[in-house]
């Protein structure tokens, strides 16, 4: 039983888990990272709020349309999740301390939405 909940959990995670594409980290550089975490209001604030971040957008990830309307993403018709970019100075957060407000604003067993998404 135990194995499987692992299994599940595997399988769950590649439709949440961040994405991150680096810069150097130097004074003044910034990088990106972006987050599939369900509802993209619910997860602006908690990243938002953090020292060495400039930056939150909303938006969406992966689908198939291009500019699709928050209406086409949330009837499930795009293929596309709500997502978050995440703009910030490695000076001063790591992307680890990122991963763990990630990791504590979305349930990572609930399949396909978080919140009301």
């Amino acid at each position: 039983m135990r194995l499987r909940s692992w299994i599940g959990l595997v399988l769950v995670l590649p439709g949440t888990v961040a994405t991150y594409a680096s810069a150097r980290a130097g004074a003044g550089d910034r990088a990106t990272a972006t987050f599939a975490g369900g509802c993209f209001w619910c997860m602006e604030a908690p990243f938002a709020g953090l020292r060495g971040v400039s930056s939150v957008t909303s938006g969406y990830t992966g689908g198939h349309k291009q500019s699709p309307t928050y209406d086409e993403v949330s009837s499930g018709a795009t293929g596309h999740a709500e997502s978050v970019q995440v703009i910030y100075d490695p000076a001063k957060i790591g992307y680890e301390r990122l991963l763990e407000v990630f990791w504590r604003n979305i349930d990572p067993l609930a399949r396909d939405a978080q919140f009301c998404d």
